[in-house]
């Protein structure tokens, strides 16, 4: 594993279709961030993090864009974000779009890591960069925030802008604030705590126009299978529960076929687990309380549907471990987020 991890081809082609836009010699950029052509042509293909270091650091130094990773945004497509835009892009609302990030956005790369946080009637669409180097960061972090907002403008068909933008990095000299604001259309704001985009709550049930449930559905069971390729660098209770995540789809698992996924017996499973201060039932239940509560509140799916897809033979089950897990049964749970 690379220090800095892994970051998708698809994520590096808005920087390279901006700096062509400012004539920059395509062969001499690659030359010197390493990256062979037939790299581009494998939209799969992941690239050290170290590789993406210099490719914008070469790309800042000889654009004498000050405002690189910004105006880079602009060329934002589905296919930027790999899977991950496709899913955006085939949600219902633009906060089922906004919910879709954090637990995919490995599939883009290791390059930070988002949340979505709630304050008073707006939410703060959050994300921390885990690149050190403060050139590098400043222009990553401006390209994930305009990159959302101008795909989230797309996908909703609205020219809608954040009440809000906030950065931790002061604003760059020779720079004007108009810069940034003509971008957001909104005021932006520096050396704030976190890097965020502060979105009113209502945004959220914006509709997408593009939603396709099935389409969905198919989106993310195959987001979860490459997602399962990319752990094995995480704990093995997190891998254990990215494998149920994937096989549940077929029902739910014999522990088995579990622990041959990792190579192991059940009881060697079971042990390393319980060393790791968990066990194989409280990763499914905290897997099955998980998933149930995002499809009771961001799908209109029957709860008998939901109870299936979590593994439970019947309805009654589940509705007996919902009731033990969140002192609620899914409807009366589902009911009180959404008057809430």
């Amino acid at each position: 594993m690379h220090a800095l991890g892994y970051t998708s081809v698809p994520a590096l082609l808005k920087y390279l279709r901006h700096a062509e836009q400012l004539g920059l010699d395509q062969a001499t950029t690659l030359m010197a961030a390493g990256i062979r052509p037939e790299d581009l042509a494998d939209n799969g293909r992941r690239l050290p993090s170290e590789v993406h270091e210099r490719l914008l650091a070469h790309l800042i130094r000889e654009s004498g864009d000050r405002l690189f990773g910004l105006h880079a945004a602009r060329y934002v497509q589905p296919g930027s974000w790999s899977v991950l835009g496709y899913i955006t892009m085939n949600c219902a609302t633009l906060g089922e779009a906004m919910s879709r990030i954090a637990p995919y956005e490995k599939l883009v790369g290791d390059m930070g890591v988002s949340r979505v946080e709630a304050e008073g009637d707006a939410v703060r669409m959050i994300w921390s960069c885990r690149h050190q180097d403060l050139a590098i960061r400043r222009h990553m972090v401006e390209n994930v925030l305009a990159s959302w907002l101008l795909y989230a403008r797309w996908i909703a068909d609205t020219q809608l802008s954040p009440r809000e933008v906030w950065f931790e990095h002061p604003q760059p000299n020779a720079t004007g604030i108009e810069d940034y604001e003509q971008v957001f259309g909104c005021p932006v704001r520096f050396e704030q705590p976190c890097n965020a985009l502060l979105v009113p709550m209502d945004y959220l049930s914006i509709p997408l126009r593009q939603a396709d449930a099935n389409l969905l559905r198919t989106l993310e069971e195959h987001a979860l299978a490459l997602m399962a390729g990319l752990d094995d660098d995480e704990p093995l209770p997190q891998r254990v529960k990215n494998a149920l995540r994937l096989l549940l789809k077929d029902g739910l698992p014999r522990k088995e076929r579990v622990a041959e996924k990792f190579h192991m017996t059940v009881r060697t499973l079971q042990r390393h687990l319980q060393q790791a201060g968990t066990s194989y039932q409280q990763i499914l239940d905290e897997l099955r309380q998980e998933l149930a509560e995002h499809y009771l509140l961001r799908s209109d799916l029957p709860i008998q549907d939901i109870a299936t897809y979590l593994g439970f033979t019947e309805s009654r089950s589940f509705h007996r471990s919902f009731k033990a897990w969140t002192g609620q049964t899914p409807g009366e749970f589902r009911e009180a987020k959404r008057q809430g």
